[in-house]
């Protein structure tokens, strides 16, 4: 049944007023808001998805609620429940479809499924909500709410979809057109990007990008000494001197050359801040392209000597190691896939040569604590001369935008999600085929041979993210979608 969320975190505006960069952010978000927020007035706002645990909506979610009562909008979270399996393996099906993979075609039964736990939900939400009210229901598995509560509620309603493919098939197609009945009775749809949106639901779309909270423990500043402790307590550094905070209880582990596993300075110091960097940090998912990227590095470390004759740039292809992180398996034994990506790089990783095995580093990043697993990500990004996101398909990607957020020059492919983001040339550098690896070869060995473009582009790419992808922007988009609904 329906469940209405406890937010615990608290938020305040003065924490984020303290910081330089972001004061404009905030004074445009509270000038909108004193125009916006008056139209809401009687409202209350329903934001539906279907967990509260784990990243993507659940780990957006406190934020955005928090954010947007601070503003003076009266605003509730509440996730859907039900014990039927069945339910769950068609909302896996329709995700992956509408991400182009084929699973067949949606049964009658499956259907009444479908709909029996959506009305099932929708008899609790109903109780909750008055005339008058706005709901928001994220993604497929929740869509069908909206067709049971209008049948007794007078109320205004968005559909927000977070996934998305930029090309159709078969798949998508089933996919959508499953959706179809559900997500026209909307008011109003938003999606990730333009190329997300269905063809029948063109008029009545627009566009909010997910967001980075800039003072997380993910993307929050760090001084050096909480970086070099960071990385002495997760393992990922030797300690060399004595650090104040103590060793975290789970450390990241590091792929050795015999294929197991062990503490991250065997065998031999990372090189994290000393060496240049090249990092990708995702889960371990066929569509990321660590095969490609790994395979690049390794053709990028053969080809030194061939072409490169300036000296400071050969030293640096020379010291240069790519570190390659996702979550510990201990902790993806329900992703079969996840597994046998991470098989297959463990494999490429012990048959490569020792002299380039050796600055080829894979990380486990342990996911025991949701703090500390945030604050290695956080550490190694700002360690990094080039964070590379090589996606084969990306939604959004918020691991690109966190490193722009960082001032870190990015590489990324050119899936959507990623066009987003970086205009090549401009706050980073595209390739053309994320598994093409001579041109992933080619753009690493460019962007490390230019300090200057580097620092250029990773400039401009935090300009554009504190302007663009940060909760702030997202909220101001949400405050005038909520407007115009309640105005149509």
């Amino acid at each position: 049944m329906i469940e209405q969320v406890d937010i615990k975190e608290s938020l305040s505006l003065e924490d984020y007023l303290a910081i330089p960069y972001l004061r404009r952010n905030i004074r445009d978000l509270e000038l909108e808001a004193q125009t916006l927020v008056p139209h809401l007035k009687g409202r209350t706002t329903w934001m539906v998805n279907s967990t509260a645990k784990g990243g993507g909506v659940a780990e957006m979610m406190p934020k955005l609620v928090c954010l947007m009562r601070l503003l003076g909008v009266d605003i509730n979270w509440a996730v859907i429940n039900t014990d039927k399996m069945p339910f769950f393996d068609l909302t896996k099906s329709l995700h992956n479809m509408i991400h182009g993979v084929d699973k067949g075609e949606i049964s009658s039964v499956q259907k009444e499924v479908f709909e029996q736990v959506n009305r099932e939900n929708a008899v609790g939400l109903e109780k909750l909500m008055k005339n008058g009210d706005i709901l928001a229901v994220h993604d497929p598995q929740p869509i069908a709410l909206n067709h049971f509560i209008r049948k007794n509620l007078d109320i205004k309603s968005i559909w927000r979809c977070h996934i998305g493919l930029d090309s159709q098939n078969k798949a998508t197609k089933t996919a959508w057109d499953f959706l179809k009945p559900y997500a026209e009775e909307y008011d109003m749809a938003i999606f990730t990007a333009p190329e997300y949106i269905p063809p029948y639901l063109a008029g009545k779309s627009s566009i909010i990008t997910p967001a980075l909270d800039p003072l997380s423990h993910k993307n929050r500043d760090l001084i050096p000494h909480k970086l070099t402790g960071i990385l002495c307590n997760s393992g990922m550094i030797q300690e060399h001197n004595p650090v104040v905070t103590p060793p975290f209880e789970n450390k990241a582990m590091r792929l050795q050359p015999d294929g197991s596993f062990a503490i991250a300075t065997t065998p031999d110091d990372t090189g994290l801040l000393y060496r240049p960097i090249v990092t990708q940090i995702s889960r371990w998912d066929r569509l990321k392209g660590f095969k490609p990227l790994m395979d690049a590095f390794v053709l990028l470390k053969k080809n030194i000597k061939k072409k490169v004759t300036d000296e400071r740039h050969l030293r640096r292809l020379e010291l240069v190691r790519l570190i390659m992180a996702g979550p510990d398996p201990a902790s993806i034994q329900d992703d079969p896939e996840g597994k046998e990506v991470l098989k297959e790089l463990c494999d490429t990783y012990v048959n490569l040569e020792p002299a380039i095995q050796k600055d080829v580093i894979l990380l486990a990043l342990p996911m025991q604590s949701q703090k500390e697993n945030a604050l290695m990500v956080n550490a190694l990004q700002r360690c990094s001369t080039v964070v590379v996101q090589n996606s084969i398909q990306e939604g959004f990607g918020l691991t690109c935008t966190e490193p722009m957020l960082k001032g870190r020059a990015v590489l990324v492919s050119n899936a959507c999600g990623l066009r987003q983001q970086i205009r090549d040339n401009i706050d980073g550098k595209m390739i053309s085929d994320a598994t093409n690896t001579e041109e992933i070869a080619n753009a690493l060995d460019s962007m490390l041979a230019d300090p200057k473009k580097r620092e250029t582009w990773a400039l401009n790419a935090q300009r554009r993210a504190i302007e663009e992808f940060l909760i702030f922007t997202q909220a101001k988009k949400w405050l005038r979608t909520l407007s115009s609904l309640v105005a149509s």
